[in-house]
């Protein structure tokens, strides 16, 4: 409305959730589901093969307010307010902890398609499906809102990733893959969690998992064997 257009410079299928509260709120139980989906959201981006495209001050969670269209709008609305970057020093941080962790596995930007299949001289394929079971993805269940899988490199000294991505409001257990060579599953990533626990910069800073792993609602989660 506040650029004249009454409404008609934007499209209506907003595939978007206020998580209870429209707009601001004081709710401290709303604005940690917020920032807890904001972290999924960036998780799953960088997660995700190919160039990650993000607009800048989504690190800052940066806001519009609803307006999905504010290009033409010279104004706060979509100006950088630089003292996001204190008041939102937590997400911050972990955009910056999602980059390192891009940067440190080459399965995370491979440049061919991944075919299932290990690479030569590595003991896992380079990818693996899962669902709360180990092989098992529901792919053919519309109600599953649960998806994992396993990352091989190409590299046999490479590090697997094993991530979940639990977008069920109910918490749930999952089973972790059996590695070799005396390697652990380390969580590096808990969207759950606040800052800094929801990232860390290296595995041996990580909790150890054994077998399988509890993974809350809503929740993004990394493993690293190591």
């Amino acid at each position: 409305m506040a650029n004249g257009e009454e409404n008609r410079d934007g499209s209506n299928d907003n595939l978007s959730w206020n998580c209870g509260a429209e707009g601001e709120t004081d709710d401290a139980g709303i604005v940690q589901l917020r920032g807890r989906q904001a972290r999924n959201l960036m998780a799953i981006l960088f997660l995700s093969q190919g160039v990650p495209m993000m607009l800048a001050g989504d690190e800052v969670l940066r806001s519009q307010h609803g307006n999905n269209n504010g290009y033409c709008q010279d104004n706060a609305l979509s100006w950088f307010d630089w003292r996001r970057v204190e008041s939102a020093s937590g997400m911050l941080r972990f955009m910056r902890e999602l980059i390192a962790l891009r940067k440190r596995h080459a399965s995370l930007r491979r440049r061919r398609f991944l075919t299932g299949r290990p690479a030569q001289g590595h003991a896992h394929p380079g990818i693996a499906w899962h669902g709360e079971r180990l092989h098992e993805p529901e792919w053919q269940n519309p109600r599953a809102r649960l998806l994992a899988f396993t990352l091989g490199g190409d590299d046999p000294g490479e590090a697997l990733l094993h991530v979940v991505l639990n977008m069920d409001d109910s918490a749930c257990h999952v089973a972790l893959p059996t590695v070799l060579d005396g390697r652990r599953w380390h969580r590096i990533v808990d969207a759950a969690q606040s800052s800094p626990h929801d990232i860390v910069p290296a595995p041996r800073e990580a909790a150890t998992e054994l077998g399988h792993c509890l993974i809350q609602p809503r929740t993004d989660v990394v493993l690293e064997a190591d």
